[in-house]
């Protein structure tokens, strides 16, 4: 079974966080919420407190195959603020599989991560991504980082997700089974 951790910090957009690790532990993939603000309560962009399954400190990064950063503005400074936010991006970049949407590919970019790579992110953090190459799609996916524009891509970078750790017949049951068009 897969296992992906999704980073949680205060100021997260609960949205772009939640509907991924509904869509994820629907496709039977083990998800965990890890929250690096040091407690387990995590106040989102619009004041929702959602309590995370695990602290950063506590997760066993061998056992994970994705690290998925959510975006919201204060979210993602409190994530890049994190040195193990960014040291795991690295390794995951490198060795298995990233995705972040919104504010969050920000990061991924600052760390160098995406130079030269196909990219997307919120329009209003374009200027944050160096030198990658925007599609200004809804999801883009270069090799094992994937990246979504925004809250309105957040199912379809999840379905994209869900589907390269489970498999498309997954996918399609889950699309259905919620109403999705």
């Amino acid at each position: 079974m897969s296992k992906v951790v999704v980073f949680l910090a205060d100021g997260f957009e609960e949205c772009e966080a939640l509907i991924v690790v509904d869509i994820l532990r629907r496709a039977g993939i083990e998800t965990e919420m890890a929250s690096v603000m040091g407690r387990r309560e995590v106040l989102s962009s619009r004041k929702i407190e959602v309590k995370a399954d695990v602290l950063l400190e506590d997760v066993a990064f061998g056992q994970v195959d994705m690290v998925f950063l959510p975006g919201g503005r204060l979210g993602v400074e409190n994530l890049e603020r994190s040195e193990k936010v960014k040291s795991s991006c690295e390794l995951f970049a490198r060795e298995k599989k990233l995705a972040a949407i919104c504010a969050a590919p920000s990061i991924l970019a600052h760390l160098g991560l995406l130079s030269g790579k196909k990219a997307t992110c919120h329009p209003d953090f374009e200027c944050e991504m160096g030198d990658a190459v925007l599609t200004h799609e809804s999801v883009a996916v270069d090799g094992n980082i994937y990246t979504g524009q925004g809250l309105g891509a957040t199912f379809e970078l999840a379905f994209v997700l869900a589907e390269v750790l489970a498999g498309s017949e997954k996918v399609e049951r889950i699309r259905k089974a919620i109403c999705y068009r």
